[in-house]
C-alpha cells in the first residue's frame, strides 16, 4: 500500500488542489503543508519561472486563510512590511495602520532583493510571533506562515539570507525543472483557463489551527528522539562541517517528523519519517568548512551521508502503548 493511501482526508484534499496547478510537484506540495502544520515557515530557492509564486498561491487559496503579498525590492523599508503610526488630525492622536505583514498566510516574495534590515523585520515576526513598532508590541494571529521565495544569491543585485536568519526556516526547499512530459502537461494546462482561479478552500482558518494543535499529540518514542539526537550531533563534529546543527534544528526536525506522520495518517514517527525530513531540515542550518566547499562538497550530500551511516532505531512501540 502507498504512504499516500492513509493520508488525512482534508489534507489530502489540500494537496489535490494544489496539483491541479502546480504537476509534479507532491514533494514541494507536503513540505510546505507539513511548515504550516508545524508551525513553522518554508523558503523557495530556485530559479524564475518554475512555479515558486503559482505554488504559495494554490497553497494560500486551499486554506481559508488571510492572504498577503510583499513583493520585496531594494527601496522597500521595513515599515512597508510592519505597518506604521500616521497621525490623526480628527482625533488628535497617532493611528496605526497595519502593514502586509498582519495576515494568515504571508507571500515574501523574492526576499533577498530587499535589504537585510527589511528583511529582519519579516524574520522577527517569523521568530516570535509578534512584531514591535514604536514601542508596542503586537501579536500575530494565528495561525501565521510565510512562505518567502528567492533566486539563487549568485544572480546580481541580491541580497544573501545570513545563516542565522536561514535558521527561522523550518524547509529550505527547490522546486526544480519539470520532466519533458511534465512540462507537456504544463502547456496543455496553459492552454485553457489557468486553473489557479478554480480553487476553492477546503479547510477554514479555525480548522486549520485545530489541526496544528493535534500535531503535539503524534507519539515520539525515546529511540526516535535519540535517533534525531544522533543524526544533529554527527553534522558537529563532521570534519567537513565549520557550524553544525543546533538544539533548536533537532526540535524542528521533530516536529516536522510530527506534522507529516499527521497528515500520512499515522499517530506516530518512524525512522524513515526522520530520513525522508532530515535534509530539507538540516542542509541549510550548517555551514561547511571553506575546504570542503572547495572539493565541491554540498550540505544535502553531507547529510545523506550521515543518515546512511547512522543505525537505525528499532522501536519498541509504534503509538506509545506497551
Amino acid at each position: 500500500m502507498s504512504q499516500y493511501e492513509a493520508m488525512h482526508p482534508k489534507l489530502g484534499r489540500v494537496i489535490e488542489n494544489i496539483e491541479n496547478v502546480m504537476v509534479g510537484k507532491r514533494d514541494v506540495s507536503i513540505l510546505s503543508l507539513v511548515a504550516i502544520l508545524a508551525g513553522g515557515h518554508v523558503l523557495l530557492e530556485d530559479v524564475p519561472g518554475v512555479g515558486k509564486t503559482m505554488m504559495v498561491r494554490a497553497l494560500s487559496k486551499s486554506i481559508g486563510a488571510e492572504f498577503k503579498r510583499i513583493q520585496f525590492t531594494p527601496d522597500l523599508l521595513p515599515s512597508d512590511v510592519t505597518g506604521v503610526s500616521i497621525y490623526n488630525p480628527k482625533e488628535l492622536k497617532f493611528e496605526f495602520r497595519e502593514g502586509p505583514i498582519f495576515g494568515n498566510i504571508i507571500l515574501a516574495d523574492e526576499i533577498n532583493r530587499t535589504s537585510p534590515k527589511t528583511q529582519s523585520a519579516l524574520l522577527e515576526g517569523m521568530e516570535e510571533g509578534s512584531i514591535t513598532v514604536d514601542g508596542t508590541t503586537r501579536i500575530l494571529t494565528k495561525p501565521f506562515f510565510v512562505m518567502a521565495t528567492q533566486n539563487p544569491v549568485d544572480y546580481e543585485g541580491t541580497y544573501p539570507l545570513p545563516e542565522a536568519q536561514l535558521d527561522r526556516f523550518l524547509f529550505k526547499l527547490r522546486m526544480g525543472y519539470p520532466t519533458k512530459a511534465e512540462e507537456f502537461e504544463v502547456l496543455t494546462l496553459a492552454e485553457r483557463e489557468r486553473p489557479i482561479y478554480k480553487i476553492e478552500s477546503v479547510i477554514s482558518n479555525e480548522e486549520l489551527v485545530e489541526l496544528q494543535n493535534e500535531i503535539q499529540f503524534v507519539y515520539v518514542d525515546d529511540t526516535i528522539k535519540n535517533y534525531i539526537i544522533e543524526i544533529t550531533g554527527k553534522t558537529r563534529k563532521h570534519p567537513s562541517v565549520y557550524l553544525g546543527a543546533s538544539p533548536r534544528a533537532s526540535i524542528a526536525l521533530m516536529k516536522a517528523a510530527q506534522a507529516y506522520a499527521f497528515i500520512l495518517g499515522r499517530d506516530y514517527i518512524i525512522p524513515d519519517d526522520i530520513q525522508y525530513l532530515a535534509p530539507y531540515t538540516l542542509a541549510h542550518r550548517i555551514i561547511l568548512r571553506s575546504e570542503a566547499k572547495f572539493e565541491g562538497k554540498s550540505a544535502d550530500e553531507l547529510i545523506h551521508d550521515i543518515i546512511s551511516k547512522t543505525p537505525v532505531p528499532v522501536q519498541r512501540s509504534l503509538s506509545g502503548k506497551s
